[in-house]
C-alpha cells in the first residue's frame, strides 16, 4: 500500500455543494481526516455558529450586517469556533486518563492496514506501555486533520453598504478571503472556478501567506485545476506576487460534482500524465519565480523551494482506481467527494435528500443548465428546489425572490447586479423575449432557457439547514444536489469505517458491478458533451464553431489513443476496458463525421 510519508491517509474530502460539508471538519478532523469548507454563505455560517455555541456553551454575539466588514468577520468568527471545537476533541482523544478513548480507537482503527503509525500504536498497547509514554507517543505522531477553505473565484459580487457601492476587498469572494485570513487556522484556501487576478492580488495584503524564517506557511494556497496549462500560468502568476501555491488538485473536467468546467476535449489520464512528467519544472520555473519575488520583496526567501502535493478527483470509486492514480500517476492523495454523501458521519445531508441520492440511478444524474454562473452543473432530476422552481412557472411568476444573492453578477439590464434566476431578471429577459416577434417553438426555446435557472445559492445550502432544524423561512425547503456521476453506481448509507477501508481496498461497499472504469465514465460523458453541443448548432454552424468542435473531437480522440496504449498493460479491475473504448471510439468517429458534414452558416 501506497501512502504518502507527509500525511497519514491518502485521500481527502473536497467541498461538496455550500452546506454539505460545511461541518465537515468538526466531524473528521479530530479523526486526522482533511477537508473542505465552502465559504459562500456567511448567512449558513452565522446560523451553524449560533446552533454550535449554544450546543457547546461558547458565548454567542450575533454578527448583523449594520457593520461594512460583516461577512469576513461572520467566516472568521465561525471558522475559529470550528478550529476551537476540533481542536478540544482533538486534545480529549489523546488524553488517556479515562482509558483509551473510543475516538482515538476509531482514530487509529481508520488509518490503513499498512500504516507504521498503527502498527506502533497496537505495539504499545500491546506492551502495556505506560498511560504517560503513549500519551507521549500521540503528542508526537498524530495530527488533526486539516480544516481547508473553498473560495469560488468567479463568485464575487460587488457589495453596497446604505446604498453605496463599497470598494473591491468587500466583494464576496475578497471578504471570504480576508475572513480565511483573518481566522486561526493553519491550513489552506482553495481556489476553484479559473483565475481571478484582482483576488489573487488581494492574498499579498496577508501576513499568513509569506514563509516565515523556516520557510513555514502558516496558511497555504491550493489551486483546483482542470489542465497543466492553467496550472503553471496561475503558478507563475502568483509566484511573481512572492506567493507559493502548495498544492495542484486536479479534478476531470466532467465527471465530478457541482460545477463542471469542461476541457476542450482534454481527458484526466492524459492530463495527469502531463502533471507527472511536467512536475519537476514545474516546481523549479515557479521556485526562481517565487524567490526572485520574495527578494525584491525584502522577505526572507527560502533556499530551496518549498513542498508541492499534487492531488486528482472525479469520479474515483474503487480502491484500484484510488491506488492507480497514487502510483502510476504520482499523486500525493486522491480526492473522494460525490461517495462522501452517503456518509453521515462524516457530511451533513437532511434525511429527504440522503433517500434521493440511495435510489439514484444513471437516468436520474444530468448534467444541466440550471446553474445562474452559465457553468454546466451536475442535479438530479428529483430535487426538491427544482420542483420549487417549475411550481412558481406555472403560477406564469417564474424565478427566485433572490433572498441572499450570492450569484447576482449580470448587468445586462440593471446597474447593481442582479441574478440570473432572479424573478427580477427572468421578468425582464422575457419582456424583451416578447418584443422579439419569434415563431412559437423559437420562442418556447428560449423562454425555456430564461426559466431553466435556479437559486442554486440557497438551494445547496438548505440541506444543512433541515438537518438541523434550522429556522428556513428566508431560504424556503428546496434543496439542490450536486452530485458527481459516480453516485449513481453507490446505493447504501455508509459508515465512515466501511468507506475509508473501501478505499484502501480492505473490504468493499456495496458498488454495482456494472460500473464503468472512471476513465470511460468521463470519456462517455464528454461524448455527450460534445455530441449536445452539436445538437444546438441544429445543423448550421459558423467556422468558429466548427473548429472549436473539431479540436475537442481531435483531443478526445487522442485520449482515446492514450487510454488504449495504456490499458494494453493495466486492467485497472475492468476487463471490458479496451471494447468499452472502441465502443466509445465509434461513437466519436459518428459525430466527427456529423460536424466535418455540418453546414456552415453564412454571414
Amino acid at each position: 500500500m501506497y501512502t504518502s510519508q507527509k500525511n497519514l491517509h491518502s485521500f481527502h474530502i473536497p467541498v461538496m455543494g455550500i452546506g454539505f460539508t460545511v461541518d465537515t471538519p468538526l466531524k473528521v478532523a479530530h479523526l486526522g481526516l482533511d477537508s473542505v469548507i465552502s465559504l459562500v454563505d456567511d448567512i449558513l455560517l452565522e446560523k451553524l455558529r449560533k446552533m454550535y455555541c449554544h450546543k457547546t456553551e461558547q458565548p454567542y454575539e450575533e454578527i448583523t450586517e449594520e457593520r461594512k466588514d460583516f461577512r469576513s468577520h461572520r467566516i472568521t468568527s465561525y471558522l475559529n469556533l470550528i478550529n476551537t471545537l476540533s481542536e478540544r476533541k482533538f486534545k480529549e482523544l489523546k488524553n488517556l486518563s479515562k482509558g483509551i478513548s473510543e475516538n482515538l480507537k476509531q482514530y487509529i482503527d481508520l488509518l490503513p492496514e499498512e500504516s507504521i503509525l498503527k502498527e506502533k500504536f497496537n505495539q504499545l498497547v500491546s506492551k502495556s506501555t505506560s498511560p504517560k509514554k503513549l500519551e507521549a507517543f500521540l503528542e508526537e505522531n498524530l495530527k488533526r486533520g486539516s480544516i481547508d477553505v473553498n473560495i469560488m473565484t468567479k463568485v464575487d459580487k460587488e457589495n453596497y453598504h446604505k446604498k453605496e457601492k463599497l470598494p473591491s476587498i468587500y466583494n464576496d469572494a475578497h471578504a471570504a478571503l480576508k475572513g480565511f485570513a483573518d481566522s486561526d487556522l493553519s491550513s489552506s484556501v482553495i481556489f476553484s472556478a479559473g483565475m481571478n487576478p484582482r483576488l489573487y492580488s488581494y492574498l499579498e495584503e496577508f501576513e499568513d501567506f509569506y514563509p516565515d524564517e523556516n520557510g513555514t506557511l502558516k496558511k497555504k494556497i491550493v489551486l483546483k485545476v482542470s489542465d497543466y496549462r492553467s496550472a503553471l500560468i496561475q503558478g507563475k502568476f502568483l509566484a511573481k506576487k512572492g506567493l507559493w501555491v502548495s498544492e495542484y488538485r486536479i479534478e476531470s473536467g466532467l465527471n465530478c460534482g457541482g460545477h463542471a468546467f469542461a476541457t476542450d476535449g482534454y481527458l484526466l489520464g492524459p492530463i495527469l500524465s502531463q502533471f507527472r512528467d511536467q512536475r519537476e519544472n514545474l516546481i523549479s520555473e515557479t521556485y526562481e519565480i517565487y524567490k526572485k519575488a520574495l527578494s525584491n520583496k525584502s522577505r526572507f526567501s527560502p533556499e530551496t523551494a518549498l513542498p508541492i502535493k499534487f492531488s486528482a478527483q472525479g469520479g474515483v470509486g474503487t480502491a484500484e482506481e484510488h491506488q492507480f492514480l497514487l502510483e502510476h500517476y504520482q499523486m500525493d492523495a486522491i480526492g473522494w467527494g460525490t461517495p462522501f454523501l452517503l456518509v453521515p458521519e462524516a457530511t451533513t445531508v437532511d434525511k429527504g435528500t440522503l433517500e434521493k441520492l440511495v435510489k439514484a440511478k444513471e437516468e436520474d444524474m444530468y448534467l444541466s443548465n440550471i446553474s445562474p454562473l452559465g457553468v454546466p452543473f451536475h442535479s438530479i432530476k428529483s430535487n426538491t428546489k427544482d420542483q420549487e422552481k417549475r411550481a412558481l412557472i406555472a403560477k406564469n411568476r417564474p424565478g427566485s425572490s433572490c433572498p441572499k444573492k450570492f450569484v447576482a453578477l449580470n448587468k445586462e439590464f440593471t446597474e447593481k447586479a442582479i441574478c440570473t434566476a432572479s424573478r427580477q431578471y427572468q421578468n425582464l429577459k422575457i419582456k424583451e423575449l416578447e418584443k422579439s416577434e419569434l415563431g412559437e417553438e423559437a420562442y418556447q426555446k428560449q423562454y425555456d432557457k430564461i426559466v431553466e435557472k435556479s437559486c442554486t445559492c440557497v438551494g445547496l445550502g438548505t440541506s444543512a439547514l433541515l438537518k438541523y432544524n434550522l429556522d428556513t423561512k428566508t431560504e424556503g425547503e428546496g434543496v439542490s444536489i450536486c452530485p458527481g456521476p459516480n453516485l449513481a453506481y453507490f446505493s447504501a448509507i455508509m459508515g465512515l469505517k466501511e468507506i475509508t477501508s473501501h478505499i484502501y481496498g480492505e473490504s468493499k461497499v456495496n458498488v454495482r458491478t456494472d460500473r464503468p472504469n472512471l476513465f470511460v465514465k468521463e470519456l462517455t460523458i464528454y461524448l455527450d458533451y460534445l455530441n449536445d453541443k452539436l445538437a444546438e448548432a441544429e445543423g448550421s454552424i459558423d467556422a468558429k464553431q466548427k473548429k472549436y468542435l473539431s479540436l475537442f473531437a481531435k483531443n478526445l480522440g487522442e485520449g482515446i489513443n492514450y487510454y488504449k496504449d495504456l490499458f494494453s498493460s493495466y486492467s485497472l479491475g475492468n476487463s471490458n476496458v479496451l471494447s468499452e473504448l472502441e465502443k466509445n471510439n465509434q461513437v466519436l468517429q459518428t459525430i466527427t463525421f456529423e460536424i466535418e458534414n455540418a453546414g456552415e452558416l453564412v454571414h
